[in-house]
């Protein structure tokens, strides 16, 4: 189905968003859906969705294992999240199937603009370090799993782009933790997509394998660098840079379909 050139550039590939997973723990599939469709070459919008849905869920539960090593993970509030966002991305994944690939492309552009311009204002926020996840704040949590969720399944993404912000608008947590602890919600948003795009055969299994196991290196390297660069806005301003260059091209590349 795939050239052994495809294959190469689909571990190039996967080396970047492992990399931008362990880093940030948000943007691995923001930036593998347009990887998938531009760089690889995959022509059916449907099958790289499903793809780097199920690759991205993989590689986030790498770079999970080592953000709790590191002790940056808040558990019960990534359980708590990530519960009530399997709903809605079990929902959001039913719709976006039945959405133009294209045109799907093509608003997750939009959407990638936003995102970018709202993690740019916020670049600089601290955090409450002993933040934790309890009765007064739950059902704030659940609320903003369930929405981001939903989109995520939606737009076929891990959602870390969104789950990040979410958990530190409804917990105040240090951006450390949120990046940790988003990787839990990641991981149960990618498989509940990537199963559901699965069941319609929109995933290509030796793709995301190669997928996989480059992302994994990406990851490491990653995930050590996190810790470092967590509390300096550079970092989340070159990040958001790349979103709004990826997203402006996939605003070209797609304008077609309307």
């Amino acid at each position: 189905m795939f050239e052994p050139l495809q294959y190469l550039l689909g571990a190039f590939s996967g080396v970047l968003v492992g990399l931008t997973l362990g880093l940030i723990g948000g943007g691995g599939s923001i930036l593998a859906v347009p990887l998938m469709v531009y760089v690889v070459g995959v022509s059916d919008p449907h099958v790289a969705i499903g793809t780097s849905a199920l690759a991205v869920a993989v590689n986030a539960l790498s770079s999970l294992s080592h953000h709790a090593r590191a002790g940056n993970v808040k558990w019960r509030c990534g359980g708590i999240f990530a519960a009530a966002g399997v709903v809605g991305a079990l929902l959001g994944s039913t719709v976006g199937k039945a959405i133009d690939g294209h045109k799907l492309l093509f608003l997750f552009a939009i959407v990638m603009i936003i995102v970018g311009a709202l993690m740019l204002r916020n670049r600089k926020a601290v955090g409450i370090e002993g933040a934790q996840c309890g009765r007064e704040n739950a059902g704030k949590v659940v609320a903003y799993g369930l929405g981001t969720g939903g989109f995520s399944g939606f737009f076929g993404i891990g959602g870390g782009f969104l789950i990040v912000p979410a958990l530190v608008a409804s917990t105040s947590m240090p951006m450390i933790y949120a990046v940790g602890t988003s990787l839990v919600a990641v991981t149960a948003f990618g498989l509940t997509t990537a199963a559901n795009y699965a069941f319609s055969g929109y995933v290509a299994w030796g793709l995301a394998l190669v997928f996989i196991a480059s992302g994994f290196l990406g990851g490491l390297v990653g995930a050590s660098l996190a810790r470092r660069l967590s509390g300096k806005g550079a970092l989340t301003t070159v990040f958001a840079s790349i979103v709004f260059v990826v997203a402006a091209y996939m605003l070209w590349k797609s304008w077609a379909a309307f």
